[in-house]
C-alpha cells in the first residue's frame, strides 16, 4: 500500500476510535471493545473500498454494509460521521431518548442499509441482498459484519449454505474474530473453532486477515475481488478494545462504557496516538 495513504487510512481510524470512546461515554452505555476491533476494517471499507455517496446515500448502486453484530453501531457511526453522512455531533447523542443514533443501526439513519442487532440476522439480509445485486446484474458488493461469538447461531450457518449454493460472488463476510463475547472467551463459552474449516465446508473461499494491519487488510479485500463463483469470508484477527491500553483483550469492556476518568484517559491515549501520526 502507498505509503500516504496508509498514514492517512492510520489517522482516520485514530479519529472513529475517538468519536467510538466519544459515543459511548455520552451514552453512559454501550459496546465499545467490539467496537475498536474493527475500526480498522471500517476506515479501510469506507474510505478506500466501498462505492458509497454521503450526498446520496441511498444511490441504487452503491456498495452495501450489513453490520450484523450491530451492537457494534458505535463504530459504523464513528465511521460514517468521518465520512461526511452527517455530524460528529451526532455521536454525543448516542441511546439519547430522539436522538438520531440508537443502540443499534437503524435504516433511517443516512449511509444504514440495513438495521440490525439481533445476532444471526445480518448475515441473512446480506445474503438476499447480494442475491437481488445477482439477478438485477448489479455491479455492488455486499459486505457484513460479524462477530465471532455471533457465528455460535445456527441461522449464520444456513445463511453460509444459502450464500455458497447461489454463488454469491458479490458477497464478503467479515468475521471479526477477536476471541471475546459476553460471557467470556468464545472457546471456553461455546467454541466456533475452526473458524475457517467450517466456513469452507460451506463452500466459501476462506482469507484470514491481521485486522490492525492496512497492509494486510488490502491484500485480503484485493484477494477476495479475484473470487468467482463463491462467497468469500474473511477471518480478521483482531484485538478487542484495540487503541486504548486498559480495554485490550479486556472482556469487561464489551458492553460497559466508560466513566469520566476513564474517558479522559482513553481519549489522551488516541490523541497522542492521533499526534503522532500526523507528525
Amino acid at each position: 500500500m502507498d505509503a500516504t495513504i496508509k498514514k492517512q487510512l492510520e489517522i482516520t481510524a485514530c479519529k472513529i476510535r475517538m468519536g467510538i470512546i466519544e459515543g459511548t461515554f455520552n451514552a453512559k452505555s454501550g459496546h465499545p471493545g467490539g467496537s475498536l476491533s474493527i475500526a480498522d476494517t471500517l476506515t479501510y471499507l469506507y474510505f478506500n473500498k466501498m462505492e458509497v455517496y454521503p450526498e446520496n446515500p441511498d444511490f441504487e448502486d452503491r456498495d452495501r454494509l450489513v453490520l450484523s453484530k450491530g451492537h457494534c453501531a458505535p463504530a459504523l457511526y464513528s465511521t460514517l460521521a468521518q465520512r461526511g453522512f452527517f455530524s460528529s455531533e451526532e455521536l454525543k447523542s448516542l441511546r439519547h431518548i430522539g436522538a438520531m443514533l440508537q443502540g443499534h443501526p437503524c435504516i433511517h439513519i443516512p449511509g444504514i442499509d440495513m438495521s440490525s442487532g439481533s445476532l444471526g440476522q445480518g448475515i441473512s439480509v446480506a445474503c438476499g441482498m447480494a442475491l437481488s445485486g445477482k439477478v438485477s446484474n448489479k455491479p455492488y458488493k455486499v459486505y457484513t459484519i460479524l462477530g465471532d461469538g455471533e457465528i455460535e447461531e445456527g441461522q449464520v450457518w444456513e445463511a453460509a449454505m444459502f450464500a455458497s449454493h447461489y454463488k454469491l460472488d458479490n458477497l464478503v463476510a467479515i468475521v471479526d474474530n477477536n476471541g471475546l463475547q459476553i460471557d467470556g472467551r468464545i472457546d471456553e463459552v461455546c467454541s466456533p473453532y475452526p473458524i475457517v474449516d467450517k466456513f469452507k465446508a460451506f463452500g466459501w473461499h476462506v482469507i484470514e486477515m491481521n485486522a490492525h494491519d492496512f497492509d494486510d487488510i488490502e491484500r485480503a479485500f484485493n484477494e477476495a475481488e479475484t473470487i468467482m463463483d463463491q462467497p468469500v469470508a474473511i477471518i480478521q484477527k483482531s484485538i478487542k478494545g484495540k487503541g486504548v491500553s486498559f480495554m485490550e483483550d479486556n472482556v469487561a469492556w464489551h458492553g460497559t462504557a466508560p466513566n469520566a476518568e476513564q474517558y479522559e484517559q482513553a481519549m489522551n491515549e488516541l490523541k497522542t496516538t492521533l499526534k503522532s501520526l500526523e507528525g
